[in-house]
């Protein structure tokens, strides 16, 4: 999208030069605002024409039944569907009794602007309608993060040359109209008029409506109030009814004047609250917000903003494309998750409602791992909400026979509400996901309350899951039979090596931080007989090798099954979820996405660097990428085998998923999981960042090992250690580390040990790359360039 002519390419600002209807749906995700808790697509104001409209609130969904051709023991019986609730972004326009709508008269000038700074979309439109007249409407929204239920918009509007009468309506419109699904299973289901109407009015300058989802019993309230400033004459009206409440201004102005509308708008859901309760909670918070005022809003949302870049920016020099496109991924990132405050970070965030709204492991993977280092409150509270989800997680494992907690493979409420049973009963990596997200958490910040708390509870249980669901063969090896790691074709596998390296990780860390915190531990009834049974599985867990070709296998005997046939696959027959049954998909040497490439970047010391080199040859030739959350990976791992030139086309995939719309999607909501990636393959693919211990093994030791590719010149970025802000900055062949603020830090460069000191930067010389063969790939399956390949990544004999 952003090679698409009507976009520019500017370093902290993506801006839209003319309206471009074909990319609308695309350009609403693109210019979502959220803030984890309230999320609104990028619609125009006055709400046509669009792609999908949209508003959420993190966690409000309604519940379905699942159906199925045959029943099934275990199966989930309800499915959740994240729904758009009560719209208040929506202020339309008429021009002399004419409709502003952009699809008919002339639309002279329409550019649009997100500011990854201020947290500010702008808008800038001069159109002239049917009969003539000329308006200029100028607008301005932000969703808050100072200000967790509050969004607003400022409205201008003015003449171009000649008088005209206006009349703006500000709305709340619950139930819209959405556009019919199509067959891909990533797209939501649409659920028609899913709010039942419980209050609604409007009095002087205040709105409000009040409704119910049908099912879930989820309360969902809206208020609006405004501001106006116009000439004089100019007059308001306001009027509701069940699905509509509706504020009206009215003004006759002449060149040189203009009529301005603040929109404060307030959310609120509870599933317990009493309908007063909401109502007085969405009536308070609009209330704090018009004290502040429009200008106090935007400047607490850009002091917000500030603070997570001091923390959080990374610089690229010598791609202006990459440079963009990392501060989108870090914007929309922290969008998805800064205020969601113990709920669910979904896959698409709150920018669209593809994949029904639901989270998966993609947050404890992906998403999570950049924010540790970056904004670490937003970890703490995503994991709070695993915590609360335990009841759930306890009644699914007994339901399957198990010990422990199983956590859902996808959900929005903690339920597992997938009726792919292959993933939504075996892909129990989820488990160790979480746990691995635990231990990254503590050893990032410190924060022994948390570990001590439902960190310990969260690594108890997940152990426990594993000790019940693997076995020890007769000569004591531990294996996990029947169960679907990351790659999503291939399932119901003995030994998924990243399942079983990551349920290690997890039984190790359980032990050691049971045996650290013994009384808490006992209070769970975890007693260091247990912790020594945990310790004893990881130590003898299955490691699927094949001697013969020399490399591990996804899971056992995963090399030796039939290949795909590569050659004979059309490119139009990718995705092959959409073209091939999954019976054929699971028997053959097909992956859709990085899994034991996946293992190599989460569990780099299980691997020899040889050995790392051979698998990530031997799983390029079969990876097609048919998922988003593949890219990233591959570009970690072909970074630290020394293929350069193909960790940046990797990186520039996922970068570029949304902004390209590489997958054809991007209209159902963005990818977060993939803008995550962005960060994922800059710092620990080119600059190599690693995090050893943690989690009761010792004081945790963060190490980087940077190489850049031809086409970067400069590589800098700020990470958050335990409170202490360093800086890494990398050229050619040196790295500077600068501690910004903090006590001294032990670090790592290439394996080599030193403490840097706050104002005493240090510098390393950065060791040549290893060579190895260039691996390939599918046929036609190759990443796109990301730039000309330059005289240093030239691919190695």
């Amino acid at each position: 999208m952003i090679s698409h002519p009507s976009f520019a390419c500017e370093p902290w600002l993506l801006r839209e030069t003319e309206l471009s209807l074909e990319v609308l749906a695309q350009s609403e995700s693109v210019f979502a605002l959220a803030n984890g808790h309230i999320g609104w697509r990028g619609n125009l104001d006055e709400g046509e024409p669009h792609g999908l409209p949209g508003a959420y609130l993190n966690g409000v969904h309604e519940v379905h039944p699942l159906p199925y051709g045959e029943s099934g023991y275990g199966y989930p019986e309800s499915g959740e569907t994240a729904v758009n609730v009560t719209d208040g972004k929506i202020v339309r326009l008429l021009v002399d009794d004419e409709p502003f709508d952009l699809r008919y008269g002339e639309l002279v000038a329409h550019e649009r602007v997100l500011d990854f700074r201020t947290g500010v979309l702008s808008r800038t439109v001069d159109w002239i309608s049917p009969a003539g007249t000329g308006a200029r409407v100028v607008s301005r929204r932000l969703v808050s993060f100072a200000q967790r239920s509050i969004a607003a918009v400022e409205y201008v509007v003015e003449p171009l040359d000649t008088a005209i009468t206006v009349a703006v309506q500000s709305e709340l419109v619950a139930n819209e109209q959405l556009p019919r699904t199509s067959g891909d299973p990533r797209v939501s289901a649409v659920i028609d008029t899913p709010l039942r109407a419980e209050e609604d009015f409007a009095q002087d300058t205040r709105l409000r409506l009040l409704h119910c989802t049908g099912h879930s019993d989820q309360r969902v309230g809206v208020a609006a109030d405004h501001l106006v400033q116009g000439p004089e004459g100019t007059s308001w009206s306001a009027e509701s009814e069940p699905d509509v409440s509706r504020f009206t201004v009215t003004a006759t102005l002449a060149p040189g004047q203009r009529l301005r509308l603040v929109k404060f708008v307030a959310y609120g859901w509870s599933a317990q609250r009493s309908l007063p309760a909401v109502r007085d909670q969405v009536e308070g918070a609009v209330a704090a917000a018009r004290s502040s005022g429009w200008e106090g809003l935007l400047a607490e949302q850009r002091e917000y903003l500030d603070d997570f870049w001091s923390r959080a920016d990374v610089e690229v020099d010598g791609d202006q494309k990459i440079q963009q496109a990392v501060r989108f991924a870090l914007f929309h990132v922290l969008q998805a998750a800064a205020r969601a405050e113990r709920r669910a970070v979904p896959a698409k965030g709150l920018t669209g409602t593809g994949y029904d709204g639901h989270a998966f492991w993609d947050t404890e993977s992906f998403v999570l791992p950049v924010l540790s280092y970056t904004a670490p409150g937003a970890v703490a509270a995503a994991l709070r909400w695993r915590h609360e989800m335990l009841p759930e997680a306890l009644e699914r494992a007994r339901q399957l026979g198990l010990a422990g907690a199983a956590f859902p493979w996808r959900t929005i409420s903690g339920a597992e509400c997938s009726a792919y049973w292959p993933a939504g009963t075996a892909a129990f990596h989820v488990d160790a996901d979480i746990a691995d997200a635990v231990v990254r958490y503590v050893a990032a910040t410190g924060d022994e309350e948390f570990e001590r708390g439902p960190g310990l509870e969260l690594l108890v249980h997940t152990a426990r899951l594993w000790h019940s669901l693997g076995r020890a063969d007769a000569e004591g090896v531990f294996h996990v039979d029947g169960v679907t790691g990351p790659d999503e074709y291939s399932a119901i596998a003995r030994d998924n090596l990243y399942t079983n390296l990551m349920a290690r990780r997890n039984l190790r860390a359980a032990a050691a931080c049971a045996l650290r915190f013994a009384d808490e531990a006992a209070e769970l009834g975890a007693t260091a007989e247990e912790a020594a049974a945990w310790q004893a599985a990881a130590d003898r867990m299955a490691v699927p090798y094949n001697e013969q070709l020399g490399v591990h296998e996804q899971s056992a005997g995963f090399t030796t099954l039939e290949r795909w046939d590569f050659e004979a696959t059309a490119p139009e027959q990718y995705p092959l979820l959409l073209h091939f049954p999954y019976f054929d998909l699971y028997r053959k040497q097909v992956v859709k996405q990085a899994d034991l490439v996946l293992a190599m970047m989460t569990c780099p010391d299980a691997f020899t660097k040889e050995e790392k080199a051979r698998n990530f040859a031997y799983y390029e030739a079969l990876t097609v990428r048919d998922s988003s959350l593949s890219a990233c990976c591959q570009a970690v791992l072909a970074a630290e085998t020394g293929h350069l030139r193909l960790a940046w086309d990797y990186l520039g995939e996922a970068a570029l998923m949304d902004l390209e719309d590489l997958e054809h999607n991007t209209r159902d909501g963005l990818h977060i999981a993939s803008l995550a990636g962005t960060w994922v393959a800059l710092v620990v693919g080119l600059g190599g960042m690693r995090q050893y211990g943690g989690a009761g093994a010792g004081e945790p030791l963060v190490g980087f090992a940077p190489r850049l590719p031809a086409a970067l010149t400069r590589l800098a970025f700020t990470v958050l250690i335990r409170g202490r802000r360093l800086r890494v900055e990398i050229r050619g062949d040196e790295a500077r580390y600068v501690l910004l603020e903090g006590e001294p830090l032990d670090l790592l460069h290439h394996g080599d040990r030193f403490t840097v000191t706050a104002g005493e930067p240090i510098g390393h010389a950065v060791p040549p790359a290893p060579t190895h063969p260039e691996p390939r790939q599918p046929r036609g399956r190759e990443p796109l360039p990301c730039v000309p390949a330059g005289p240093g990544d030239a691919a190695q004999p």
